[in-house]
């Protein structure tokens, strides 16, 4: 008997090019593989329809994102994305409905699909997520907005936690909304990832690297924290790269004579830099998800050096070098950037990620919990 699967995507998921599309869109893959019929409905506010996605799902249909649609009650990232003729297409069938991210809860909220099999899959615990985007911003203006919404996701997180199956990407997560919200209904599942085998390189890089979209406040204060308070005060090189740098951090960057900024990097510009990279430094300004540019750089790169918050509660601990503060990081720094990177720590990954994040297997396991 054919399985079908309703699936509410916050974002089209087609170019998978940043964090939560790339698990929407790798988890419909590796669906569409083992032979779901998946109905998928795209939010969007920009990003095109996409021809890609039709050649994996049973039906596509698309719903615009509106500008304008605050509220006190519910978070904006949920009352924008509100569309009466997704419920309608929804109602055509009783197949089971998968929403991706508290963005495309509304309906759960409003009680529509009380009738049948609904899950939503968690991204981030949101309003820790949107507390530390408040603590990282420099406007005044966003920080005031970001702590109201965070205020709202917790009501609203709340509200919702008891009222469909969740799927959580990681342990942490899971933590958070069965002892703050008396979830009783979650699994864990693992993220779907671009990387299913890992190709890292025995030996040395030239390098360091820290990666991600600049664009995003806690990205370039992770940035600039690493100018300021590492490698400022060490000699080695830095490559910081991703999209949309700000003018400020270009100016840190052209202060330093060991640190250079690569802008707006291709794809295949940004895995090969990863590939070159002694280590790839990747502290995180918030605790919350699971970090893909770090899978990422474990999937490709060679040794990874990180803080707490980046890896907390995603068993990926064993993987990584942590350090605590600016002098550890300097200090991890000098001496990794001297240590060959070798064929036993590349078997280590192989072991644990492949474990963690086969794509399949992930969803084999989502379909036995759905069905």
């Amino acid at each position: 008997m054919d399985k079908h699967l309703h699936i509410i995507s916050f974002d089209v998921p087609y170019p998978a090019d940043y964090g939560g599309v790339i698990d929407v869109y790798h988890k419909i893959k590796a669906l569409h593989k083992l032979g779901v019929k998946v109905h998928l409905h795209c939010y969007t506010k920009g990003r095109e329809q996409q021809d890609q996605l039709k050649e994996m799902c049973y039906s596509v249909d698309y719903y615009h994102r509106k500008k304008s649609a605050f509220s006190f009650l519910v978070p904006y990232i949920v009352s924008s994305r509100n569309d009466k003729k997704l419920l309608e297409n929804l109602n055509q069938d009783n197949y089971p409905v998968l929403m991706e991210g508290i963005h495309c809860s509304m309906l759960l909220y409003k009680n529509k699909l009380d009738q049948r099999k609904s899950f939503l899959r968690m991204h981030n615990v949101e309003y820790k997520y949107y507390r530390q985007l408040s603590r990282n911003e420099s406007s005044f203006i966003k920080k005031i907005f970001f702590r109201w919404q965070s205020g709202l996701l917790k009501s609203y997180e709340n509200k919702i936690a008891k009222r469909s199956f969740h799927f959580a990407l990681s342990k942490a997560d899971a933590d958070i909304y069965q002892n703050n919200f008396h979830a009783k209904q979650i699994a864990i599942v693992s993220a779907f990832v671009a990387w299913q085998e890992v190709e890292s390189h025995q030996g040395s890089g030239m390098f360091c690297l820290y990666h991600g979209n600049l664009s995003v406040n806690e990205n370039e204060n992770a940035a600039i924290w690493l100018i300021d308070e590492v490698f400022s005060k060490i000699t080695l090189p830095l490559v910081i790269a991703g999209k949309q740098p700000s003018k400020r951090l270009e100016t840190k960057v052209h202060a330093q004579n060991n640190i250079c900024l690569v802008s707006n990097p291709s794809e295949n510009e940004l895995q090969d830099l990863i590939r070159k990279a002694q280590i790839n430094v990747l502290p995180s300004m918030n605790n919350t998800g699971v970090k893909l540019k770090l899978l990422n750089a474990l999937f490709t790169g060679r040794h990874c050096l990180i803080n707490k918050q980046a890896v907390e509660g995603s068993g990926l601990e064993s993987l990584c070098n942590i350090a605590s503060d600016a002098e550890s990081f300097q200090a991890q720094v000098g001496d990794l950037f001297k240590k060959e990177y070798a064929s036993d720590e590349i078997n280590s990954r192989k072991l644990l990620l492949n474990e963690m994040y086969n794509n399949v297997e992930n969803a084999v396991k989502l379909i036995a919990l759905i069905h």
